[in-house]
């Protein structure tokens, strides 16, 4: 015979010749020759060596258990005592009911969507990273959600968790921010035939994601050539001087021209501008000689009003002198000041008219 003692944390299954016979609990016990005891500790999960449905048909062993089945296309999270422990896959899993609570809970994922009973902590833990998939979606950003070719929903900015599965999850992201659309090296004929170089610029944000990017194929592509004719058509209905005294209405122009089909596209044009326009060289050299002549004449111009009013000043000053003698006098003195200014040295005699004597060296004829 043979002895087998078992603990207060063990349980024996007993087997006959390899067929399953009892359960047996803490104590002592003795056993035939054929017998075979296998213990367990009831504080882990419960491995049989025979198939479990076998063992489940004895109802003290089946009372002791705790059994869990995942069908296909599931995984269960077991949980020990409140703490995740492990991530079971499809099949049938037995737990003995000890001191060690287990907890199960269990997830679809044959789609893609998450169930908001599994919180974030658990969905970056370690155990789910093979299982789960993670898009984030940035503040300034939305994103449309596709599941299987087919548009679901928008995203806002965030982070979104998709179990993995044979369903593929694609998203189209769109940059909400206002994004500003460069037209350069625009070759344009004006009405007068005049070959124009224009640079110019928008701004737009995208204010229907769904139009932009389900209802269009590149929106901003489109955008750009809705901007380019409407360009084109302001600049050949002028010649180049009209052209050059409304630039500034341009802008005005190109948004009315533009925001039915910029509604369509799912933006909305904020502003156009300008930044420059470049002449060939042949006009350029005309530009040129033509502001040359301009500031020519404005510089005689100033020259001729300069001169007419200095004329004026003196016939003003002229007509004084002829009135007042006295204004005369202090004239001719004044003029003689500035003539002694440059005269180092000057010889009178004592007569006492020293005036008098001034003005017949400075005034000839005096």
């Amino acid at each position: 015979m043979k002895h087998v003692t078992l603990n207060a944390w063990q349980v024996g299954l007993v087997f006959k010749n390899g067929a399953y016979q009892r359960t047996i609990t803490a104590g002592s016990y003795w056993f035939w020759r054929g017998e075979q005891v296998e213990i367990y500790d009831i504080t882990k999960p419960f491995t049989p060596t025979v198939e479990l449905n076998v063992l489940l048909q004895d109802p003290l062993l089946s009372a002791m258990l705790q059994v869990v089945e995942v069908k296909d296309n599931a995984i269960a999270l077991q949980y020990e005592n409140g703490l995740l422990r492990k991530v079971l896959t499809t099949g049938r899993y037995a737990f003995w009911k000890s001191v060690i609570r287990y907890d199960f809970l269990q997830a679809d994922i044959s789609q893609p969507e998450i169930d908001p009973v599994f919180d974030r902590a658990v969905l970056n833990s370690g155990y789910l990273g093979q299982y789960v998939r993670t898009v984030t979606v940035e503040n300034y950003e939305k994103a449309l959600l596709f599941m299987d070719g087919k548009f679901i929903r928008v995203l806002e900015g965030g982070v979104y968790y998709f179990w993995k599965n044979a369903i593929p999850v694609s998203i189209a992201r769109v940059d909400m921010r206002q994004q500003q659309l460069e037209i350069n090296g625009q070759e344009i004929l004006t009405k007068d035939k005049a070959a124009l170089r224009i640079n110019a610029w928008a701004q737009y944000t995208v204010t229907d994601i769904e139009k932009a990017v389900l209802n269009n194929k590149g929106y901003d592509t489109q955008l750009y050539v809705s901007v380019q004719l409407a360009l084109r058509e302001y600049v050949a209905g002028f010649a180049f001087d009209e052209l050059l005294e409304k630039k500034d209405s341009i802008g005005a122009f190109v948004r009315e021209a533009v925001r039915d089909k910029a509604t369509v596209l799912g933006v909305t044009l904020h502003d156009f501008g300008i930044r420059d326009i470049v002449l060939p060289g042949d006009v350029k050299e005309i530009m040129n000689q033509v502001l040359v002549a301009e500031k020519k004449a404005q510089a005689n111009t100033i020259m001729r009003r300069e001169e007419t009013a200095s004329t004026r000043s003196l016939l003003n000053t002229a007509r004084l002198m002829e009135e007042n003698a006295m204004l005369w006098k202090l004239k001719e003195m004044e003029y003689v000041e500035k003539i002694a200014e440059k005269i180092s040295n000057i010889s009178v005699n004592g007569s006492g008219q020293l005036v008098e004597q001034l003005k017949q060296l400075f005034i000839p004829g005096k």
